[in-house]
């Protein structure tokens, strides 16, 4: 039971490097209207940070050491549709952060662990199964966080490092990151999914919420300390549509799912955890008029992205099954997932939204970035 509990606590908690591909092959993945007049080259930006979790983690994960080595994300069938092989993305190709550097006309971000890389664009600080409270503040809470100690105050420190490198000074840094990008988050979703796992109700789940909120806030503070001054927050996916909690919280009672048939209620507390990050950032701004900080609506860009399934070639029948995985009406066993052995993987990627029940595909997290940044462009203040 305790290696049965510790797998389920592995699998759930991750919910939510660079390669020689030219850039002309990965320019066709990225839609023309966000590569013309209107789109972020227009900013300008030499550099990008990103912080969070398995929706941004390009690779550090598996390099942490063997435990992330031996996880599905550093073997196929992960990777393989776009890269032909395992990069540490918690998908079968790109990531949301890959297409936003690739709109900003920047190669692919590196993972900080990839000793060696080239850091000269930016670095990707984010770890799949990490938090935004430290390991120690969640098990103070009696909450256990069993993937990753990476949580976001480690990657802060790391940035720090990073920045100690190539900066002589507060000035040099000011200087040097006056045209970069911060990506903090999406992050925090780990936080909930390990209590939830643990039987946590809801209600006490949201009692969580500020402290959560409040780690990524001082995060925002603490980057525009060191030099940043264009952040992007994002906030929470509507967690109740994937495969995973609609297969944990299954219900006959039809009032427990919306008109997407999404668990309501794991939705109404994504929102809740959405409006206080809003109003974190409200409050970021009066105190750092000088920064540039927006919210970056993943929640809505997820509830577009599901609205317009077909429009945008997905199959409907599919929408809420995953493409790599198999069992029940989701396609999803939380014991028999995909990178395990015999478990299939569907015939067209392109056509699902859900890659393996937890994260989104190649052509899902294309889209959305598509939405994300056509919403960001006009909020950072660089259309001229």
């Amino acid at each position: 039971m305790a290696a049965t509990a510790t797998r389920v606590l592995f699998l759930l908690a991750l919910v939510i490097s660079s390669f020689a591909l030219s850039h002309a092959r990965l320019a066709k993945f990225i839609p023309p209207a966000l590569l013309g007049h209107n789109g972020l080259r227009r900013c300008k930006f030499d550099k990008i940070y990103q912080f969070g979790d398995s929706i941004s983690d390009t690779g550090n994960l598996i390099r942490e050491g063997t435990g992330g080595a031996r996880t599905p994300f550093a073997r196929p069938p992960y990777g393989e549709t776009f890269f032909k092989n395992a990069t540490g993305r918690c998908s079968n190709g790109m990531l949301m952060i890959d297409y936003i550097a690739l709109a900003a006309g920047l190669p692919l971000l590196n993972p900080y662990e990839n000793a060696g890389a080239n850091f000269r664009h930016g670095v990707n600080f984010a770890v799949a199964g990490s938090t935004a409270l430290s390991f120690q503040a969640l098990a103070d809470k009696g909450i256990a966080s069993p993937v990753t100690n990476s949580s976001l105050d480690i990657q802060l420190d790391w940035m720090s490092r990073h920045l100690s490198s190539i900066c002589h000074s507060n000035k040099d840094c000011a200087k040097k990151l006056k045209h970069s990008l911060f990506m903090v988050g999406e992050i925090g979703g780990n936080d909930y999914n390990y209590a939830f796992l643990q039987r946590k109700g809801i209600e006490e789940v949201k009692k969580m919420v500020p402290d959560v909120v409040s780690a990524i806030q001082n995060a925002v503070r603490r980057v525009i300390q060191d030099g940043a001054v264009h952040v992007v927050v994002p906030g929470n996916f509507p967690i109740g549509c994937l495969p995973i909690y609609l297969t944990t919280f299954q219900s006959n009672i039809s009032a427990a799912y919306d008109d997407h048939h999404c668990v309501n209620d794991l939705n109404n507390f994504a929102m809740y955890h959405n409006e206080l990050l809003r109003q974190a950032i409200n409050e970021l701004k009066q105190e750092h008029p000088h920064a540039t900080i927006l919210y970056g609506d993943y929640y809505n860009a997820f509830q577009w992205l599901y609205s317009h399934a077909q429009y945008l070639g997905f199959d409907p029948a599919t929408k809420q099954k995953a493409c790599c995985g198999t069992g029940g009406d989701y396609d999803f066993s939380i014991m028999n997932m995909c990178g395990d052995p015999e478990v299939p993987v569907c015939a067209d990627p392109r056509r699902h939204i859900s890659w393996d029940g937890i994260h989104l595909t190649h052509e899902a997290y294309r889209r959305m970035a598509a939405w994300l940044i056509h919403n960001m462009i006009p909020g950072l203040k660089c259309l001229y």
